[in-house]
């Protein structure tokens, strides 16, 4: 079942914005879609722990790109015509990001301890 739910999460990494891309870009799907895909590379980060993908953990919080600063600038790139598909692609992907972490942990977001 876990194994389903994570297919069903990277799914959405893709499928989501091609929703988005439909509704608001039909004009320069290809580039929206391509852009808006494309941010699911913010994963990177992921590579800095051990495990790389562990169930039980949030990456809302944990990660370094995951985190509530870098989140904010995503945000703010949506204001811009030159960053608006990458910053819709990154907020798409930190909004899937933090409902996985509401699902399988039952918080929005992991806030650093200490």
């Amino acid at each position: 079942m876990l194994q389903f739910f994570y297919i069903t999460h990277i799914a959405l990494h893709f499928i989501v914005p091609g929703f988005v891309v439909a509704l608001f870009f039909r004009k320069k799907w290809l580039v929206a879609y391509l852009l808006m895909a494309s941010t699911i590379l913010i994963d990177i980060d992921h590579l800095l722990v051990d495990p790389i993908y562990d169930p039980e953990r949030c990456s809302m919080g944990f990660h370094p790109l995951h985190g509530i600063w870098p989140v904010l600038l995503y945000g703010l790139l949506c204001f811009n015509t030159k960053t608006r598909l990458i910053g819709i692609g990154l907020v798409i992907h930190m909004v899937l990001d933090s409902i996985d972490c509401q699902l399988t942990n039952g918080i929005w977001f992991q806030f650093p301890s200490g």
